[in-house]
């Protein structure tokens, strides 16, 4: 019997919906389907009568009618019919066959269905008592079987018997085994199952481009049911995935490789509805998985966390459990022993998901790493609750802070150990130290407390011991290694928080720098305050030093080990600060130490100007020279046995800043003392102009003057001296130098003092006119007052220079006192003193006086005096010394104010008229000062003597009633 459809015309898909009925009456019957080409041209037509096929040929497909059953949708590939025939595609087929007798008989494949159920049902619940038995085959075909022995040869026979495709088979066995996914090896079979069904869909030929979801949807299991069946065992899956310590014991092998397996599937799902469903963007397989361990780790921390007493009994030792009421087995404000036990049971979840699950697991290295997840999630849980637990902690801290320190380490160890190198806290900053700095600030206030116990214990442990060294090559005693051994501990703890959170370890570092401020300065206070009495003894001083200058030492290491200059602006100021004050205490104890020796270097320096003056004799000036080196060393005789006595001492005892330290005040101490007792004499010491002055008024003290002007001559330098001198300084320089081990070249030579002592001994060959020209070219401002005017003058000058004689006449006109302040229980009598000062007037009037007013403290004299000056100097070389005083008969007139008129501030214009104040005494600074001493020695010195009172006088004091 012979059927043809339609001709459809240029189309490449085309589609005939034609239905054609045959009678069949042999099971070895077939249906032969050709697919033609049809051509009705004019050659086609032609060809007709001569060939018996005129259509080009496209392909056949050749149906056994015994594999036919009930009703299938069924896509058949297009086949040759020779070797040169050029075939491709398929053709789809509805095909619905009745069997005479057996209208009302179940379809082939519903039949088939049954004889399946039903055999796994037997073979499962009632031979192997719910177990499912698995075939143990192997090979390409494997997968083809689904039962053993006389069973497999029952479906293999019916299915073969009535045309029941293989693929049926399989999806039915996938159907079967969908109840049973949970036994032991299942898992397996349905993900291998389920792989070859993609396959069979998935993988077309190349003569086909029939879709895998066309293929799918002919298929006769049914394509709604078979995703129903998908559907639901997809979603039973992510719910036991979410439960798989429960349902996957690490304990136990199989099961974990059933774990494996249940993975598998999973991603075999995806593949199918992706290849074969051709959804766009179905669930991932590892996001699936990945929600479903999360989902798993959530609900494993919180179970530890509402069981953790009895989790942490059973991991440790049962032996030790206690009975605690339930209700105080969690969190407490009272303690904090349930944090570390959740932690320890945290840890033993984390590392069998790293040992157990993370081998099995490990379909997607890229995306799922079961360690990392594990303490991922634990991690963010933990941190919540913890923070949580803390907040409320700080509210009412009734726990020790050694113990929240504890548990800052427990958490920093579990932090360090499974999270920070976990891809989302790489970049990230740690927040857990945020939370435990209150309890860590806690710790350290009482740190501080410690400390300063340690500290005071410490010294007294010393003070008994009696400051001894260390040990032999140390010079520092042992109180200075315990303050900081402590600190150093202390210090540890903070470093071993490793705090990651740069707030909180700037907020630490400031409080613990406050701590070692506190103790290292109230440390340098007590050897400070207790110093001074221990000066009289041999090494003891130099010990104590050394203590402050190993504080300055371990200071800095402990400064670097904080972070240098990377530490927090606040703390590195105040440590900065701190050494500056340390440094202040050292030269404090340095001075001390140093000044101590004052009155033995006094002594020294006695003799040293009783061997100077045996040498004041003059000689020329080369015999001086040739001798100066040889008397030097006789002066320098006794402060040298004394440098050598000591400083060898000290070179041994003393570190070698602290060495330093005190050769620098002994050098300003010697040359100080050297300066007062031989150079410059002081001038407030019953000696100088005013004893001299006083001494000629009281005709009473002359036996005193004639002893005055004996000493003085003991004082005032001869040039012999001057050159010794000299040289004294230059061998003490270089004793203190010690040829590098000592005091830096540079320092000495810049020393003030020395410099001073210099410039003094240069001045000691100069004349008086010299030095007195020197002093008004250097003193600009004597006239200015520091402690308030006590009234003042007018004054008018005029400055002629004579065109022949090159002489400077100077009229000075006295006009008027005003305002002055003075008390007087006599009659007050002012009267105006008017000197003039400047070189080469020793042959000259220097000086003259108004009268006298009565009782008046505005008096007005309008007298005028002329002033006759050399011509060798110019007028800036002069001034005018006015002097107010109250005339006292039979005693001397008291000073009531002064001033000084420079000629250089009139000499361009020649004349000036101004009222100048009157002040208490005359300014100088340390040049005048130094010209004034050696002028004062020079006591066989009319002028000199003159210009000494006139320049050392001041105020009288007043009477009052």
């Amino acid at each position: 019997t012979k059927r043809r459809t339609k001709t459809i015309f240029g189309n490449l898909n085309p589609s005939w919906d034609e239905t054609f009925h045959f009678e069949c009456h042999n099971s070895t019957d077939r249906i032969k389907v050709r697919v033609w080409d049809e051509d009705d041209d004019i050659k086609s037509r032609v060809k007709q009568h001569f060939k018996k096929e005129s259509d080009d040929f496209l392909g056949q497909t050749i149906i056994e009618v015994r594999t036919l059953s009930s009703e299938m949708d069924v896509w058949y590939n297009l086949e040759k019919r020779t070797d040169k025939s050029a075939v491709s595609g398929a053709i789809r087929m509805k095909i619905a066959v009745e069997i005479k007798g057996e209208e009302k008989v179940a379809p082939y494949h519903v039949q088939y269905t049954c004889l399946h159920e039903n055999l796994f049902n037997y073979l499962t619940e009632t031979k192997y008592s719910g177990v499912v038995k698995i075939p143990q085959v192997k090979g390409d075909e494997a997968w083809k079987v689904y039962f053993e022995d006389y069973a497999q040869e029952i479906v293999d026979e019916f299915a073969m018997r009535y045309g029941v495709e293989s693929i049926y088979q399989a999806m039915t066995h996938f159907s079967c085994l969908s109840s049973k996914y949970m036994c032991p090896g299942v898992p397996a079979v349905m993900s291998t199952l389920l792989a070859n069904i993609n396959a069979y869909f998935a993988h077309t030929t190349a003569t086909t481009n029939v879709s895998a979801s066309d293929r799918f949807a002919a298929s006769n299991f049914g394509r709604e049911k078979f995703i129903k069946l998908l559907d639901q065992l997809h979603n039973s899956l992510r719910i036991d995935l979410s439960k798989y310590r429960d349902n996957f014991p690490a304990s136990n092998p199989e099961r974990l490789q059933d774990l494996k397996s249940t993975v598998d599937l999973l991603t075999s799902i995806t593949f199918f509805r992706m290849k074969v469903q051709e959804l766009q963007s179905p669930p991932r397989a590892s996001s699936v998985v990945k929600d479903c361990v999360k989902a798993c780790l959530d609900s494993t921390y919180r179970y530890i966390f509402d069981n953790c007493f009895d989790l942490y009994n059973q991991l440790l030792d049962q032996s030790k459990k206690q009975d605690i009421p339930r209700e105080e087995q969690g969190p407490s404000n009272k303690n904090l022993e349930f944090w570390p036990k959740l932690i320890t049971l945290m840890v033993s979840c984390v590392e069998e998901d790293k040992a157990a699950y993370a081998s099995i697991l490990n379909q997607f290295p890229q995306e799922l790493h079961m360690g990392k997840l594990s303490a991922e999630v634990m991690w963010h849980l933990f941190a919540q609750d913890m923070k949580y637990a803390l907040e409320e902690h700080e509210k009412h801290r009734l726990c020790k802070s050694a113990d929240y320190m504890n548990l800052h380490f427990k958490v920093k160890w579990f932090y360090n150990e499974y999270v920070q190198d976990l891809p989302g806290s790489k970049d990230a900053v740690a927040e857990y130290s945020l939370w435990f700095e209150p309890f860590a600030i806690d710790w350290l206030d009482e740190n501080e407390d410690v400390s300063m116990e340690f500290l005071h214990a410490a010294l007294e442990r010393d003070k008994k011991d009696g400051f001894q060294q260390t040990s032999e090559h140390a010079l520092f005693s042992c109180s200075v290694v315990d303050v900081f051994t402590q600190l150093n501990q202390s210090f540890e703890i903070i470093k071993k928080l490793e705090c990651p959170n740069p707030e909180a370890l700037a907020h630490f570092l400031r409080r613990f720098a406050k701590t070692i401020n506190k103790v290292l300065l109230q440390y340098a206070a007590i050897i400070a305050k207790e110093f001074s009495s221990h000066c009289s003894k041999e090494k003891l001083p130099c010990i104590l030093m050394n203590n402050i200058q190993q504080l300055r030492v371990q200071l800095e290491k402990m400064f670097e080990s904080m972070g240098g200059k990377e530490l927090d602006d606040e703390a590195s100021n105040l440590l900065k600060e701190l050494q500056a004050n340390l440094n202040g205490v050292l030269d404090e104890l340095s001075y001390t130490f140093a000044t101590s020796f004052q009155s033995v270097i006094e002594e020294c320096v006695k003799q040293m100007n009783l061997e100077l003056y045996q040498m004041r004799g003059n000689g020329n000036s080369s015999t001086n020279r040739n001798s100066a080196a040889i008397d030097a060393e006789t002066v320098l005789r006794p402060l040298m046995d004394l440098l050598d006595k000591n400083l060898t001492l000290f070179a041994k005892i003393c570190e070698k800043t602290v060495l330093k330290r005190v050769l620098k005040e002994l050098w300003k101490i010697i040359l100080n003392i050297i300066e007062r007792k031989i150079v410059l004499p002081a001038l407030t010491d019953q000696s100088g102009a005013q004893m001299i002055f006083s001494a000629a008024k009281d005709l009473g003290q002359l036996s005193k003057l004639k002893e005055h002007v004996i000493r003085e001559e003991v004082k005032s330098l001869s040039p012999r001296q001057c050159a010794i001198m000299e040289v004294v300084l230059a061998t003490i320089k270089q004793y203190f130098h010690a040829g590098g081990n000592g005091l830096k070249k540079t320092f000495l030579e810049k020393s003030p003092d020395l410099l001073s002592l210099k410039y003094a001994l240069s001045l000691y060959t100069q004349t008086t006119d010299t030095l007195i020209k020197k002093f008004i070219n250097t003193q600009s401002s004597q006239a200015q007052s520091t402690n308030g005017a006590v009234g003042e003058v007018s004054i008018h000058v005029d400055l002629f220079t004579h065109p022949g004689t090159g002489e400077h006449k100077v009229t000075i006109k006295i006009v008027a006192v005003n305002e002055l302040i003075w008390q007087t229980t006599a009659m007050f009598r002012p009267f105006v003193e008017v000197h003039v000062i400047g070189p080469n007037l020793s042959d000259r009037k220097r000086k003259f006086a108004t009268k006298t007013k009565n009782n008046v403290w505005s008096p007005k004299y309008n007298e005028t005096f002329h002033f006759l000056l050399s011509n060798e100097n110019g007028p800036e070389s002069f001034e005018l010394h006015v002097t107010v005083k109250d005339y006292c008969f039979a005693r001397e007139d008291r000073i009531i104010g002064m001033t000084v008129i420079q000629l250089k501030d009139i000499a361009e214009k020649g004349t000036c008229a101004s009222w100048y104040s009157l002040i208490k005494n005359i300014n100088m600074d340390e040049t005048g000062l130094t010209i004034l001493r050696i002028l004062s020695q020079r006591t066989n010195d009319e002028v000199a003597k003159e210009f000494v009172r006139l320049k050392s006088d001041t105020r009288s004091s007043e009477e009052t009633t």
